[in-house]
């Protein structure tokens, strides 16, 4: 059997880079590959820019030879949004190019999942020929661990934290808060309004889909309701935290929820 190769997704998020720098001298061997939608955060493309060349090798970026790998799958799915409930951006611009990427050699997969956050969830693939492994896990390394390593790499946090996105993924993305998508409309409001449009087609097109379920984006936008939400995110930051349980602690659910929420190979 041939050696495996050893192969590291990563999301422009915090945790995939970090554990990029920590496995950097240990796997030397490593392959870096990043599954673009073309509807990635500007700022994502930026980081993972910074991150090739700290690591000194080549991220593979991998679109099934598209120009535009969202628009021809939505076209595949007859113009049916993706939502929580229907992940096929998920299966068929992440999962399906990395499986086709790896083929059918053996493959240690490395996930950036934390010790701290073992019940969060999502897709990571199911082919016998790929063993995941979580070294973070494995070593104990919690949330400050990996800030710590992005900072003395010189790498630092993801920039698009700085106007408050929680992570990474399509400036689309459902898993978004609402309280992100009026961000994203004051720090891209072209991105927002090409979000907008994809809401109108759907209706147009004789199905209402909201990226926010209930809400479009045309409401949301609104002054008056951009203040509200601004106001109880504010609220909510602000209220003082409980107390944490010790089994919640030693089993990783002290962990906030827009962080367990989504898919693991499109937010680590």
């Amino acid at each position: 059997m041939p050696e495996p190769r050893h192969i590291l997704s990563l999301s422009g998020g915090k945790d995939s880079a970090a554990l990029a720098v920590y496995l950097r001298d240990r796997v030397p061997e490593m392959e870096y590959v990043f599954h673009d939608t073309g509807h990635e955060l500007p700022e994502t493309y930026d980081y993972l820019d910074r991150l090739q060349a700290l690591l000194g090798t080549e991220i593979v970026k991998t679109t099934d030879n598209l120009e535009d790998p969202f628009e021809h799958w939505l076209t595949i799915y007859g113009g049916m949004l993706p939502s929580n409930h229907r992940r096929w951006c998920t299966k068929m611009m992440k999962l399906r190019p990395f499986e086709d990427y790896v083929g059918d050699d053996p493959v240690v997969n490395y996930v950036g999942l934390r010790a701290d956050e073992r019940v969060r969830e999502g897709y990571i693939s199911t082919k016998p020929n790929i063993t995941a492994v979580y070294p973070f896990q494995d070593d104990g390394l919690v949330k400050e661990d990996i800030v710590q390593i992005l900072e003395e790499s010189g790498l630092g946090m993801p920039p698009y934290l700085d106007w408050g996105r929680s992570r990474s993924g399509c400036y689309f993305c459902f898993y978004q808060q609402k309280v992100e998508w009026v961000r994203l409309k004051e720090a891209h409001p072209d991105l927002f309004e090409k979000a907008k449009r994809y809401e109108e087609v759907s209706a147009r097109d004789g199905e209402a889909f909201y990226w926010c379920r209930t809400e479009p984006l045309a409401e949301l936008e609104r002054p008056e309701r951009m203040a509200e939400i601004k106001a109880k995110a504010e609220a909510k930051e602000n209220a003082p935290r409980r107390a944490t349980r010790l089994v919640e602690t030693l089993g990783g659910m002290d962990v906030a929820e827009e962080e367990r929420e989504g898919c693991l190979i499109c937010f680590l």
